[in-house]
């Protein structure tokens, strides 16, 4: 059997020099020099999605001047071919350019030799075609469906029915309901394999409830360590030599918009304490009636204090 050997080109090479740190801080996975080996700038559209509304507003802006003064420079190119602009006048031209750009059109500027009408066409195909993606990409960000549901603070191990049991909370921050609500934890942690290979490997930890039909306000979320868990045995120090991560999903339909929203969270290793409990958030008025008091959201409470 024959193998080849594939060489890699100078530019290969050159693209996959930066590398990628993995660096673990408070029991957690953080992921150092991302923009090293791939930048957003391929990809515009993305970026343009995800960056803030501040600077998408900014890049739009220094877009949208760089755009008017590379047709100011062409009009000025023409000599004077724009009537009643002051000859040679940058400022005269740049603000004709934000007028035909924009379709806007006042009449007190226009262009009167052929050159001059060859560059408003093209500006004003460049327009239309700027306005409509423009218009797309703030429609998109606008649209785009979020969740806005919080986390404990930490996960504990507590007793549950005789047997240690994984718990965090969630809790849904919008009035609305997230329906056919489903969430997903999984276990990341480093193992060897039998052949002696270093891999991190991901486990489904079962839920003892993992979809609800309707998720409104609070959702404790529980996963019994037992024989068949990949928390069994484990302790507090395994959890932080195995550099684990419990990284949680949650996914549902948003009732006002009719959408998939997702929501996703994690807790590293100093972040899922033992023996441990939440204090109780559901309270019972003199009437009969049950609320809900999210100021002890991610209290908790040490078991051997309360025994």
């Amino acid at each position: 059997m024959r193998f080849r050997v594939t060489r890699l080109s100078k530019k290969q090479k050159q693209r996959l020099q930066p590398r990628v740190n993995i660096k673990i801080r408070d029991g957690q996975f953080h992921v150092e020099g991302m923009g090293a080996w791939y930048s957003y700038w391929r990809d515009p559209y993305h970026l343009l999605l995800t960056i803030p509304w501040f600077g998408f507003i900014v890049m739009i802006a220094v877009a949208y001047v760089a755009i008017n003064a590379t047709f100011a420079l062409a009009y000025l190119a023409g000599g004077d071919c724009i009537a009643n602009a002051r000859p040679g006048s940058f400022l005269d031209v740049f603000f004709f350019s934000v007028q035909t750009l924009a379709s806007i059109g006042y009449g007190a500027m226009y262009p009167k030799t052929t050159y001059a009408n060859t560059i408003v066409t093209i500006e004003a195909m460049i327009g239309l075609v700027g306005i409509a993606v423009m218009t797309g990409l703030a429609f998109a960000r606008f649209s785009r469906p979020s969740a806005r549901v919080i986390f404990s603070k930490v996960a504990v191990i507590t007793p549950y029915e005789g047997l240690p049991t994984l718990t965090f909370r969630a809790a849904n921050q919008r009035r609305n309901l997230i329906l056919e609500a489903q969430i997903r934890v999984y276990l990341l942690r480093d193992e060897v394999t039998a052949e002696g290979e270093a891999m991190r490997r991901i486990h489904d930890l079962k839920l003892l409830r993992h979809q609800t039909p309707s998720f409104t306000l609070s959702w404790t979320v529980m996963h019994v360590i037992d024989q068949f868990s990949p928390l069994y045995e484990m302790s507090a120090e395994s959890l932080v030599q195995t550099n684990a991560t419990l990284v949680i999903s949650i996914s549902g339909i948003d009732e006002t918009v009719a959408q998939v929203v997702h929501a996703r969270h994690s807790y590293g290793a100093m972040e899922i304490l033992w023996n441990y409990r939440f204090v109780n958030i559901l309270h019972h008025t003199d009437d009969g009636h049950r609320y809900i008091d999210y100021q002890y959201f991610h209290e908790i409470l040490s078991l051997d204090e309360t025994n």
